[in-house]
């Protein structure tokens, strides 16, 4: 995935914004959020939290896990594994079962490699 060489949060979000061809106004409505708290965080004077950049991700059509990693929330490795979930947890073609299958696989093939750490797998996707 290419992705756009901007030095922050707010850098990255105004140049997103720009490329949806939103005004900074219709953004914070679509997001729920107001315009003055929308301008603080693309300027770089205001950190939103997760919930905040998930509305903003979503107003945005881009997926919230790139804004958490341009947020310092996520590191890249991170938003890999759990957008590679999300596409075996949103698949219909096959059921329930057959999901927590390949997710059981994916996790033991991440595991050998050493790729595996288990808190953040207990956060992404609890067994129960």
């Amino acid at each position: 995935m290419a992705s756009l060489n901007v030095g922050n949060l707010g850098e990255y979000l105004r140049e997103q914004r720009r490329q949806a061809q939103l005004s900074l106004r219709q953004l914070a409505d679509a997001a729920g959020v107001s315009n003055p708290y929308l301008s603080q965080i693309e300027r770089g004077l205001r950190k939103p939290s997760a919930d905040i950049l998930q509305q903003l991700a979503k107003a945005l059509r881009i997926s919230a896990e790139t804004l958490y990693v341009q947020a310092g929330i996520l590191d890249e490795r991170d938003r890999d594994e759990v957008e590679t979930r999300a596409v075996i947890l949103s698949d219909p073609s096959i059921n329930e079962r057959q999901k927590q299958v390949l997710l059981q696989i994916y996790d033991a093939f991440r595991k050998e490699n050493g790729s595996d750490d288990p808190a953040a797998d207990d956060a992404v996707h609890p067994m129960n």
